[in-house]
């Protein structure tokens, strides 16, 4: 791999304030895609309901998720209340779910505090610098660097109806990022965040994570880090909190994620529904006013003029308190041959900006999402992501039957 370089890099024809004109978040009415994309060799999640279980019971809290745990858990699971004093910690290998039909994710109350939020540290998988050539694919040529720009606040009105999500692991807690998207079952009524499927599932050393929420627009007013320590609620959570009641995400990164060196990143995608945890009644669509409208069509580099991508990176240099934007023309990065290659563009974001959304400027000038943010180098010179195409349409089709 050459050495990067450091010269100016020039901004693609896709203008970042042009995009950013489009992300206005003022209620726009759910279109539907039909986008078939290429078909791969990678299958989606296995089921879109739980082994032996349904959606019907409600955990006491008003908030219909499900009060009991999948039958295939461990006896020792199946008490919900020993869950919430703490059962959860429990990550022994025979006791930590791992298939798609296994997921559950009880409501905690009170889990995700302030102080607990703080304590969440950058849930990123590691890739050495010369990653393409490790992989000994071809590949395009490395992108220059591209400064990672903070994002005009409120987010609220300039930005796209992005969040953070927060998640329990072995580690501790972590957090990544997400984006509100369209749902063609529930037009204008979407419960859908896209984000990548390391953010949900530990992938082939692992199993589902735990404790999966959503906190739309954090920050509103991009507050540095102390002052966000005694910001009001309504400040760093605008939105509330809306907790995972289902998550999906390809049995390719399921089987082949890895931790470190880029392993499963080619389908390294994840949808989640989600629930108010204040019980308001209406969805998270209408409630931030927007969402983004998915393309399953992968479209090939010649036909993208710039694409832009979003985030909270939390990884130093940066503290997770901003949401920030890279945009770039994307070049391309191989893995696994047996796949699509991932998109790649030169940016300076790192952990934490996980699973954040990179658009483009759809033919009737509205934003579409392409990809999610997956996997970056140390130091943080660029970003990869997911092609969507037919395995993403129906891991998206799978959580929307859940909305």
């Amino acid at each position: 791999m050459s050495r990067i370089r450091r010269a100016p890099h020039k901004r693609p024809a896709l203008a970042a304030a042009a995009l950013a004109a489009t992300l206005a978040l003022t209620a726009t009415a759910c279109g539907s895609d039909d986008g078939s994309g290429k078909k791969t060799d990678a299958k989606p999640a296995a089921s879109d309901s739980p082994q032996g279980g349904d959606d019907s019971g409600d955990d006491g809290d008003g908030l219909g998720l499900r009060d009991k745990l999948p039958r295939k858990l461990p006896g020792s699971f199946q008490d919900l209340d020993q869950w919430r004093n703490g059962g959860w910690k429990n990550w022994d290998k025979d006791k930590w779910v791992r298939e798609a039909k296994e997921f559950a994710n009880p409501y905690l109350k009170g889990h995700w505090d302030l102080g607990r939020m703080k304590k969440a540290e950058d849930n990123e998988k590691k890739v050495p610098k010369d990653i393409a050539s490790t992989s000994g694919a071809a590949d395009t040529a490395e992108p220059r660097p591209v400064r990672a720009e903070a994002v005009k606040t409120p987010y609220t009105r300039n930005a796209a109806p992005a969040g953070k999500v927060f998640m329990d692991t072995p580690e501790g807690p972590m957090v990544c990022s997400g984006t509100v998207v369209h749902d063609p079952r529930h037009p204008g009524k979407s419960n859908l965040v896209a984000t990548a499927g390391h953010c949900v599932h530990s992938g082939r050393s692992g199993g589902w994570l735990r404790n999966i929420t959503f906190i739309p627009a954090f920050n509103d007013r991009g507050l540095d880090m102390p002052s966000v320590n005694s910001a009001p609620p309504q400040e760093v959570a605008p939105y509330g909190e809306w907790w995972v009641r289902w998550a999906q995400t390809s049995n390719y990164w399921i089987q082949k994620g890895e931790k470190s060196g880029g392993g499963g990143s080619q389908q390294d995608f994840a949808v989640l529904s989600v629930q108010p945890v204040n019980k308001s009644g209406k969805s998270l669509e209408e409630t931030v006013g927007n969402a983004i409208r998915v393309s399953f069509k992968a479209p090939s580099l010649s036909r993208i003029r710039g694409v832009s991508n979003y985030g909270y990176p939390a990884a130093p240099p940066f503290d997770g308190a901003k949401m920030y934007s890279c945009t770039d023309k994307p070049g391309a990065l191989t893995i696994d041959p047996s796949q699509p290659a991932l998109y790649r563009i030169g940016c300076t974001m790192t952990g934490g900006s996980s699973g954040g959304a990179w658009l483009v400027e759809g033919s009737d000038g509205k934003p579409e999402l392409i990809s999610v943010n997956s996997i970056g180098p140390h130091p943080a010179t660029w970003l990869a992501g997911p092609r969507l195409g037919a395995t993403a349409k129906a891991v998206f089709d799978a959580a929307s039957r859940k909305g």
